[in-house]
Parts: structure tokens; sequence; C-alpha cells
């Protein structure tokens, strides 16, 4: 039986602004159609903030990835070919669904 509590695993929070195309795309995989209440857990963190994430496991990690809106939105837009010109561990590659789009030129 495997445990979720591997004392061998590091465990990494990612924020969406520190979300990459590998992280994104192992949470696409294990969520194809989004994820629901019972897929997120609750901890608090080391703030004492209260934080909701969905847990992605490799054999040497657990990422707690924060839930958000930014989150499902990209899920739902996922498309591999949008990531293939970065680098898998570029955190500047998954860009903001709803930044604005009329930026300065």
């Amino acid at each position: 039986m495997k445990s979720n509590n591997n004392p061998n695993l590091k465990r990494v929070i990612v924020d969406f602004k520190k979300l990459t195309p590998e992280i994104l795309a192992m949470v696409v995989e294990k969520f194809p159609d989004g994820y629901d209440d019972r897929d997120i857990i609750t901890f608090r963190n080391a703030k004492n903030e209260l934080i909701e994430a969905v847990e992605i496991m490799t054999e040497d990690t657990k990422y707690l990835v924060k839930v958000s809106a930014r989150l499902e939105k990209v899920i739902e837009d996922y498309d591999e070919d949008d990531y293939e010109d970065f680098d898998d561990d570029d955190p500047e590659a998954v860009q903001d669904p709803f930044q604005d789009s009329f930026e300065d030129e």
C-alpha cells in the first residue's frame, strides 16, 4: 500500500505564479475534467493561513497546487502545444488567463 505520508517526499506548495508547464500537465492529467470539492485538501501554511490545494505526486515530490479561478481556467483551456516553446520548469510559460489583453505595445 502506497503511503501519502512518505517521509522521503519533498513537499512543495505551488501558487499560480509559480506554476510550470510540467506541473500544469500533471494537474491536467490527474484532473482531465477539472477537480471538485472532494479533490481539494485544506491545510494551514507556516503563516497559519488556510490553504486549499489539489495534490499531485511524483516519485520524490508531493506538489500541493493552490486552487484558484486562474487554475480552473487554465485547466479548462489547456493545450500542450501552447507550451512547446518553453522549458518544462519555466514559470513564465503559464500565463494568467485573466490578465488584461490590451497591454501597452
